[in-house]
């Protein structure tokens, strides 16, 4: 597989963009995909379990994702600081963004976690989850948050590494992951030989355990001092000035994917008002959701590390052309993806949960709004390059005003005008993603990322 050989260090800043774009995303991809797999297999075998447990792991990994929005935020501040000075020869200062960044993941981790199991059984009632639900739901929760430490050190570690150009080691660090939590998932939801019958909580006891040999992995390449970054432990001291500049980078970042975890449970709230079946389709069609966007995440984590390592070697007309070569390969998938989703909707829902009114529902969602994802994919690989320049607040406020502006008063309106009401929500969606798309053009186009001093 050609397209999976590591690029040359050089090939980022100079030479051709399609190659360095492809270098450096499809193993961007492979990995995303593998890191999302995990949430699908345990979908699949917790869909054994009926439409209780799916509900509930749909709406526990909603609230997973309103606790990890400084996770994001850190990611977006380390890649920034890691690409800038790589790309400007400086490979002390890469390697001390990187310990840093670690050394705060730690710490973010831990509070989350604690923070986390406080809330988790009244988040899942404020989202309107009946008594089943919450149960099960709160019990996978828990579990997980028992491993937020080692997510956020697996992300930071990914996020440093592909900063620095190296997007092969985190594809094989999710590719080990995975294969562990391909066997854990049903030997411990199932019991299956001598492992005892877990069932939702066995789902997320192979995730957490998959996930914590990642980040050991992550940690063991970074430490080890043979790849292209080494966050050698002295990097992991506290540094006041150096924590802040990550941070202040990282800070609208953690803005943005907290607004958009917040919406999606209000979202959620509204789609439990329309039933346990509605819940179970917009759950399934969530995973499909997140597996059609993660070319745009690989694309915009390439386009990321293009714009920093080229504004670090002072080249910001390089940097511009590279995040629109990466934007136009998703927009062609996007469009070829969408169709596809829209063909096969019905037996892709069936796959998960066999009940008519479910596979019904779920079909819809995906017809409503599979066309509309070339939007989608223009307002995450151009934000994704934004973040690369360290212009993170434009992309905040442009994901508040499609969000918070526009999707949820939308949803909120047309699910009481239309029947039935999970029409309307599916639509609301839709609409976001224009209008957040056609935003992320214009901010881009502005071109005040080029200026920015981080």
């Amino acid at each position: 597989m050609a397209f999976l050989k590591r690029i040359d260090p050089d090939q980022i800043t100079g030479g051709r963009i399609l190659p360095a774009i492809l270098g450096l995303s499809m193993p961007m991809l492979v990995g995303a995909l593998l890191q999302n797999a995990q949430s699908l297999i345990d979908l699949f075998w917790v869909g054994r379990l009926g439409s209780v447990a799916v509900a509930s792991v749909a709406m526990a990994g909603t609230i997973l994702m309103l606790l990890y929005p400084m996770l994001m935020g850190l990611s977006t501040g380390t890649l920034a600081l890691v690409a800038r000075a790589v790309g400007a020869g400086r490979t002390d200062d890469a390697g001390s963004a990187a310990g840093q960044s670690l050394f705060l993941s730690v710490i973010l981790g831990g509070l989350s976690a604690a923070v986390g199991w406080l809330v988790a059984e009244p988040l899942l009632h404020v989202m309107g989850a009946d008594a089943d639900v919450t149960a099960c739901g709160a019990t996978y929760l828990r579990i997980c948050l028992v491993g937020s430490f080692t997510v956020y050190l697996l992300f930071i570690g990914n996020a440093a590494l592909q900063g620095a150009g190296d997007a092969h080691t985190p594809m094989y660090v999710m590719a080990a992951s995975n294969a562990l939590n391909i066997v854990l998932d049903p030997l411990l939801i199932f019991g299956l030989g001598p492992f005892p019958r877990l069932g939702v909580a066995g789902a997320a006891w192979a995730t957490v355990l998959a996930q914590a040999v990642a980040a050991a992995l992550a940690l063991w390449v970074l430490l080890g001092g043979n790849a292209r970054l080494h966050a050698h432990w002295r990097y992991w001291k506290p540094d006041l000035p150096l924590a802040w500049r990550i941070l202040k980078i990282g800070i609208p970042g953690s803005g943005q994917m907290l607004s958009r975890s917040l919406m999606n449970v209000i979202l959620m709230w509204i789609v439990a008002t329309c039933g346990t079946t509605a819940v179970a389709a917009y759950g399934i069609g969530m995973r499909f959701h997140f597996i059609i966007l993660m070319p745009a995440f690989a694309l915009g984590g390439a386009a990321a590390t293009m714009m920093g390592q080229n504004l670090g070697a002072g080249k910001p007309d390089r940097a511009r052309r590279s995040v629109w070569v990466a934007s136009g390969l998703d927009a062609l998938f996007m469009l070829l993806a969408g169709a596809a989703l829209m063909l096969f909707a019905r037996p892709l829902i069936g796959a998960f949960n066999g009940q008519e009114e479910v596979i019904a529902t779920g079909a819809r969602y995906l017809h409503v709004v599979s066309p509309f994802y070339v939007f989608a994919g223009f307002g995450i690989v151009l934000g994704r390059g934004l973040n690369g320049a360290g212009d993170t607040l434009g992309p905040m406020i442009i994901t508040v005003l499609a969000l918070w502006g526009l999707q949820v008063p939308l949803a909120l309106y047309l699910s009481r005008v239309l029947a039935p009401a999970t029409e309307g929500i599916w639509w609301a969606i839709a609409a976001a993603f224009v209008a957040q798309g056609i935003m992320m053009v214009a901010w881009f186009e502005s071109r005040r990322w080029q200026w920015k001093r981080i």
